[in-house]
């Protein structure tokens, strides 16, 4: 598909930006200009904003259960025929590697939708609270109503998984749309746009993508009076600026922000399973995840031990050109990220050992290709140990007991992921009670799914997706009594 054909939604219509605005479309494996996005100014996101406030407050859609599911089919059906179109798309500009996007990159992303569909065939919307002895008098009933007008804003790792994590909650409440996804990956979200646009039966204004290269036009989101809510992933410095912008309008706020977080593997564990799988998600996408385990704690006499089994796994590991289905890792999505991951490898030797990796590849002549890293007997204080690097870096931090391995896990301004592992189902689940984070796997049970609730303790984030929760965050409860 060329260039030309990606083209922003607004109330309806595919469009170019005002005044025909473009900018540069970079694949991360070649440096080489894909194309060119829409580059959208003030004018275009606030008529956006318009729409969605118009469609809100003017059509059904807000209140019509039934139709909305009708859509949410429609959406997953377009994106089930159409996956092989975009496939390659987002292979070029993400960099996201082939197998990745036959699971949660793209495939996975599509039936995940399937969730909100399912939540709607049943649930309760309005409920009567039951009056207590005494109270027989009153009639009280529970509504929950969309949310209004969402902004929802993603970043670069994963966009299309992101961009249908954000529309497909935020329509089945019945709320409307903005969406601007990250510059350096537009065409995945326009194309979902475009599609939507020209399959489904969403009215015109329920659902609106904008693409631009500049953060100021994009803070009209986080600023606009017309804006009922945010629904933002990212980093937690832009997710602390975004609570800033929203103060003064008091906006509601869903924000799935930054992570580092632990796989505890206790000393009981299986060392020859649970290691392979924790590096495995280091590696995942060049370790462009918030999820992804960049702290491996193990116990302080098994740690030579841990280190073998954690390198000879990460140079077995293939990686290199994205598009090649045999490599598990691709490069890093940008060269911003490049020069921040390479800034984090300088400072590993500081940190503790470093057994492999540690800078730029040789491999490739262009490319924002890392090597996989790691540093072992690693201070859990030191600076790669603490900050969220968004690079295929793991930490291996040794402790002498449950409980300071607990310590240390928490020992950091986020809290968003983390695991443990045992043969000891009783001690692993104390551990996990223990671990100040959103979402704990133990042994070999993942807490990605999505009927299972994702968010945040601490730094890493407010709110929470997928689940019954990730409708419900998009929701308002309103308390009706009169008479009975």
């Amino acid at each position: 598909m060329s260039d030309s054909q990606y083209r922003m939604l607004i109330d309806g219509e595919l469009v170019e930006a005002t005044g025909g605005r473009v900018y540069d479309n970079i694949n991360p494996a070649t440096e080489e200009v894909l194309g060119t996005a829409p580059n959208a100014g003030v004018e275009d996101v606030e008529r956006a904003i318009h729409a969605a406030r118009r469609a809100f407050d003017t059509t059904t859609w807000s209140t019509d259960v039934e139709f909305r599911r009708t859509c949410l089919i429609q959406l997953q059906d377009v994106l089930r025929k159409h996956a092989e179109d975009m496939r390659p798309v987002l292979i070029a500009e993400a960099g996201l590697p082939y197998e990745l996007t036959k699971q949660v990159g793209l495939d996975g992303s599509i039936e995940m939708i399937g969730h909100y569909i399912d939540l709607l065939e049943n649930y309760e919307f309005e409920k009567v609270i039951t009056p207590n002895a005494g109270d027989e008098g009153a009639h009280r009933v529970i509504r929950r109503e969309a949310a209004g007008v969402v902004a929802a804003i993603t970043p670069w790792n994963y966009p299309v998984f992101l961009a249908l994590g954000k529309l497909a909650p935020t329509l089945a409440a019945g709320c409307t749309v903005v969406l601007k996804p990250a510059p350096d990956t537009p065409w995945s979200t326009l194309e979902i746009g475009r599609l939507l646009n020209e399959h489904t039966d969403i009215p015109a204004g329920v659902v609106n993508i904008v693409t631009t290269d500049d953060n100021e036009v994009a803070s009209v989101l986080t600023t606009h009076p017309e804006v009922d809510a945010i629904t933002f992933t990212g980093s937690t410095a832009t997710g602390r600026r975004i609570m800033a912008a929203a103060a003064p309008t008091v906006k509601r706020l869903q924000l799935e922000l930054g992570g580092k977080s632990s796989a505890i593997v206790l000393d009981d564990a299986d060392f020859a399973s649970a290691i392979p799988f924790i590096v495995g998600t280091t590696m995942s996408h060049a370790g462009q995840g918030c999820g992804i385990y960049s702290r491996l704690l193990v116990p302080r006499e098994r740690q030579e031990e841990a280190i073998a089994i954690a390198e000879a796994t990460m140079k077995m590991i293939p990686w290199g050109d994205p598009a090649d289905p045999n490599n598990y890792m691709g490069p890093l999505a940008n060269k911003k990220q490049y020069e921040s991951v390479l800034r984090y490898y300088a400072q590993a030797e500081d940190a503790g050992r470093v057994i492999t990796g540690g800078k730029a590849s040789d491999r490739f002549d262009k490319g924002y290709y890392v090597e996989p890293t790691i540093v072992a007997d690693a201070d859990p204080r030191s600076v790669v140990a603490q900050e969220e690097i968004f690079g295929p870096l793991l930490c291996i931090i040794p402790f002498d007991d449950d409980d300071e391995a607990i310590a240390i896990s928490n020992d950091t301004v986020y809290g968003l992921a983390g695991g443990v592992w045992s043969a000891d189902p009783e001690r692993a689940r104390k551990v996990a009670e223990g671990m100040r984070a959103g979402a704990i796997q133990i042994n070999d049970q993942m807490w990605n799914h999505q009927t299972a609730p994702f968010g945040g303790y601490k730094q890493s984030g407010v709110g929470r997706e997928w689940g019954v929760e990730g409708l419900e965050d998009m929701l308002q409860v309103k308390s009706i009594a009169r008479p009975a």
